[in-house]
């Protein structure tokens, strides 16, 4: 799903911030990650397979081509599948950091979701994948780009929350708010401004990327706050993550890992024309 191919670059921020050059684990890293997402895909369909029936008749369990039962053990399967994982790319210290985002992806599918604390909860997920992979014993050091990763991924689970009826114009005007100051902080954080021009151009050329992607989107939803319109700002949203990462990760030192992030992004995009990233 295009979905999922946000999810490696977290750990990449994470990796580059607290070491600079990604270490050979990251890759069991990033497969742990993305089980864990697609475990949360899996557990979401499942915990609001009534409400779907109602909203979304389409998606696979209203519509008959899933069972329920069967999205439950899947998402079992792929959280043990990703923490088994974890386990393999760094034992119990690559594990402190799965387990607690595990028990936010399930506490969020399964009641948070619907209270105010859901964004929070599904931010706090975002940033907890960016520690993943992070050096243990470093991890300081990629805090901040957590923190923005997080503070984006609030902005979209905020505005998925008005997908279906569409949403006050405040919502969308605050979002892009937001993310306007996310992208200005990912250009300009110490880190990225201690690195070589190149880095410097690169956080800045990811930052803008960002914005032009996921604010055209949101400004578009703020004239004009139909479902459709929110609908699209939060997919956008979502894949607007690997021009942000790619601007974390470049600010970082990491410029190869920053430009397949950039590559990535296009390949994404087209995917979501054929599958919803949401």
């Amino acid at each position: 799903m295009p979905a999922a191919l946000s999810v490696p670059g977290d750990v990449l921020a994470g990796a580059v911030a607290s070491a600079g050059t990604p270490r050979p684990r990251i890759v069991a890293t990033m497969a742990s990650s993305v089980a864990l997402y697609w475990a949360g895909m899996a557990l979401n369909d499942y915990a609001d397979a009534t409400v779907d029936a109602v909203e979304r008749p389409e998606r696979p369990i209203p519509s008959g081509r899933v069972a329920r039962r069967t999205a439950l053990a899947t998402a079992c399967g792929l959280t043990a599948a990703g923490l088994g994982l974890a386990a393999l790319a760094g034992g119990r210290r690559v594990l402190g950091v799965a387990l607690p985002l595990t028990g936010l992806v399930w506490a969020y599918d399964l009641g948070l979701k619907s209270t105010p604390a859901g964004p929070a909860a599904m931010a706090g997920a975002r940033a907890l994948n960016v520690l993943a992979g992070a050096e243990p014993g470093r991890r300081a050091s990629a805090v901040p780009a957590a923190l923005l990763i997080g503070a984006h991924t609030y902005s979209v689970t905020a505005l998925s929350r008005h997908e279906v009826s569409g949403a006050p114009r405040t919502v969308p005007a605050a979002t892009l708010a937001g993310s306007t100051a996310t992208a200005l902080a990912a250009a300009a954080l110490p880190g990225v401004r201690r690195q070589s021009r190149a880095a410097r151009i690169g956080a800045a050329a990811g930052a803008i990327g960002y914005l032009a992607s996921y604010g055209t989107a949101q400004a578009r939803a703020a004239r004009e706050p139909s479902p459709a319109n929110v609908r699209t700002a939060v997919g956008t949203g979502i894949l607007s993550l690997m021009p942000l990462q790619a601007a974390l990760t470049a600010g970082g030192g990491g410029a190869l890992p920053a430009g397949v992030l950039a590559l990535a992004h296009p390949l994404a995009r087209r995917l979501a024309r054929k599958v919803s990233p949401t």
